[in-house]
């Protein structure tokens, strides 16, 4: 299966659809009036739906197991067809389009079951996801991708070349990931008047967001927590405290990063810890969800 360990849970939903066509009014007539031999059809169908949506795992092999927390049959009947729609919900890391597919799909071939003794020209048709809502692509859109990022990479070391950035590269390939391509990049020592400089610089160039890496440890020389704690106007501790329990849900050293997030002026400042897998590991729990900002705030955007 694929590996979903880094995404966040989120509300999840979908509805799928399944058509069943049946060849005579007398057959609608049979399954309105609870008249087929075999029992009440939509009701049956119902429970084996339910049943279907919570072994979904069971049956697609790279589909996670995953709470199903709400699960729900409509029937519309329209000619000689009868229109299945299939609701599942989740707060989950994955989506539930196959387990809405799967459902409606063994409601419609239970439907075909109880019917065929009555109806020999049964057929199923547009098995389909029509709706779905609370993944990824809910959070990113056009106007996010034409928001202007620089990354600054805050180590006396790595500015002096005895090492290499990584940090650095992992924060623009998960900007990447959510459409917004860096314009700057920089290594600068781990100092507070450099660091500071470099918000004023940016705020200036009508940047939007700043993503600094490094200096958030508990160190003595970690100085970029103090940096930009001085020189943000507005701290937003949602930011904050997302980032720590994210991380502290896959490594219990989360505990002793002193990440920083919050407005200089209208820039959006982001002072993330400057380890590779704690760097990138703050942008899986950030983005794209973080970009909701530039879409409701006048105060973040020019």
């Amino acid at each position: 299966m694929i590996n979903i360990t880094h995404k966040q849970s989120t509300h999840r939903k979908a509805i799928a659809q399944a058509i069943v066509r049946v060849s005579q009014q007398a057959t609608i007539d049979a399954v309105v009036n609870k008249q087929v031999p075999k029992g009440d059809v939509f009701e049956m169908a119902k429970v084996a739906g339910l049943f279907a949506a919570k072994r979904t795992s069971d049956m697609i092999p790279d589909c996670h197991p995953l709470p199903i927390e709400h699960a729900s049959v409509a029937y519309e009947i329209m000619g000689l067809d009868i229109i299945v729609k299939m609701t599942i919900e989740t707060i989950y890391k994955t989506g539930v389009e196959v387990e809405a597919m799967h459902a409606a799909s063994v409601v419609a071939l239970t439907m075909y079951d109880m019917l065929k003794p009555i109806d020999k020209e049964i057929s199923i048709e547009q098995i389909k996801l029509i709706e779905k809502k609370g993944g990824k692509s809910d959070f990113l859109n056009k106007e996010t991708q034409a928001l202007r990022a620089a990354v600054i990479v805050c180590s006396d070391s790595i500015f002096k070349g005895t090492h290499h950035d990584e940090a650095g590269k992992a924060i623009i390939e998960k900007l990447k990931n959510c459409g917004i391509v860096g314009e700057d990049f920089a290594v600068i020592p781990d100092e507070k008047e450099l660091i500071q400089e470099k918000v004023k610089e940016y705020q200036e160039k009508h940047f939007d967001l700043l993503i600094f890496t490094g200096g958030t440890g508990l160190s003595p020389r970690d100085i970029t927590t103090e940096a930009l704690t001085e020189i943000i106007d507005r701290r937003i501790p949602g930011v904050e405290e997302t980032m720590r329990s994210y991380g502290q849900l896959r490594t219990p050293y989360a505990m002793l990063s002193r990440s920083v997030a919050g407005y200089a002026g209208k820039l959006l400042v982001l002072g993330l810890p400057g380890s590779t897998r704690g760097a990138a590991e703050s942008m899986d729990a950030l983005f794209p969800h973080l970009l909701h900002l530039f879409r409701v705030s006048n105060g973040a955007r020019h």
